[in-house]
């Protein structure tokens, strides 16, 4: 059987220590029979000469006492740390100088810090932001109001939206709004509120509720649209449609009523509508163009000068047809080309649309 690995490893190191320790024997017998002179004393070295201290690195003198009288006082030391913050506020407040901006105006700085100081609550602001032009300021203009007969007027609306379906919110509420009493005859007082045309003399009629409420929602007015009514009657479409812009335009040509409407819308107080004795046929270039133009009596044709006085994207709601018959009710539209477009909606019967002889 041949020894293993461990008992190899065991046998070897016996032998190791064997020859260290005839080795240790053979060094000390050696040394005790030679005779060694007495060691040499070596003369102390001299330390290297050290490398100077830098100035950081030098220990600074012990401080001395300052007298309380050289001390800088509060004031002083203000002096010296306010351009220092002045100088970090510029440097957010304004945009990066450009390359040698110091050099070439050494005292463009000095004057901006003068003037922060000098007014320490405003930054500089964005150039040409003061001069933009203003936020629009919301139009206002007298609606007159009346307490007179709200329940006949809360069933002239409801029969409106219910009945016929017409649920514009705003147009509804102007409707309530809009005392149709005050533009009715006396004689008429009674029915007033009725679905239905009645007559304000001199052949013309004020036109049934639900017709003004129609024509009003198919013009789709703000209060910065400007709009043309040819045939005033009694003021009361011109009333309505001053519940959405202060920028009314009427026409009449029967002299009589256009007067009575003129001092009787004044007398209410719709201050801003704006009448005119005249053939409603020309329209009114002196205020046009017209976002809208709303006419209530019955032309055998669409007059061109209103068509003319149509701004683009403008609308314009008109009855077409012989009079006394039945007409159609259009829609004449104007894309911002300037092309018109025609719509027929319903058939109407309207007074005609009287011209001048």
């Amino acid at each position: 059987m041949q020894p293993s690995i461990r008992h190899k490893s065991v046998l070897f190191f016996n032998q190791f220590v064997l020859v260290l320790e005839l080795l240790f024997f053979m060094v000390l017998g050696g040394c005790k029979e030679q005779d060694h002179p007495p060691a040499e004393v070596l003369p102390p070295v001299e330390a290297a000469p050290s490398a100077e201290l830098r100035p950081a690195e030098k220990m600074p003198p012990p401080a001395e006492a300052i007298p309380s009288s050289e001390l800088p006082t509060v004031k002083e030391t203000q002096k010296q740390v306010e351009p220092n913050i002045t100088e970090t506020i510029l440097s957010f407040a304004r945009p990066p100088a450009e390359p040698n901006r110091l050099a070439s105006d050494p005292n463009r700085l000095p004057a901006e810090i003068s003037q922060l100081m000098a007014e320490p609550n405003r930054l500089p602001v964005e150039p040409n932001r003061m001069e933009r032009e203003p936020a629009p300021v919301e139009l206002e203009w007298s609606h007159p109001r009346t307490g007179e007969r709200i329940s006949e007027r809360r069933q002239m609306v409801s029969l409106i939206r219910d009945f016929y379906r017409l649920t514009e919110p705003e147009v509804l509420e102007a409707m309530g709004n809009v005392p149709r009493h005050w533009f009715v005859t006396s004689q008429e007082q009674s029915r007033a509120y009725a679905d239905m045309p009645l007559p304000i003399g001199q052949g013309q009629t004020i036109s049934q509720p639900y017709i003004v409420a129609y024509m009003t929602n198919l013009l789709e007015l703000n209060p910065d649209k400007k709009v043309l009514e040819v045939g005033t009657g009694s003021g009361y479409q011109a009333a309505v449609l001053t519940e959405f812009t202060p920028h009314v335009y009427t026409i009449e040509i029967v002299e009589p009523l256009a007067k009575a409407a003129a001092t009787r819308l004044q007398r209410r107080g719709y201050k801003t509508i704006e009448t005119k004795t005249a053939d409603g046929y020309w329209g009114w270039e002196e205020k046009g163009p017209f976002d809208a133009i709303i006419v209530t009596c019955a032309a055998d044709h669409i007059p061109p000068p209103l068509i003319k006085q149509l701004k683009p994207t403008g609308k314009m709601c008109i009855p077409v047809g012989g009079p006394f018959s039945i007409q159609n009710l259009m829609l004449i539209s104007k894309n911002e080309a300037g092309i018109v477009t025609s719509q027929s909606l319903m058939p109407v019967t309207f007074v005609p649309l009287v011209r001048k002889k």
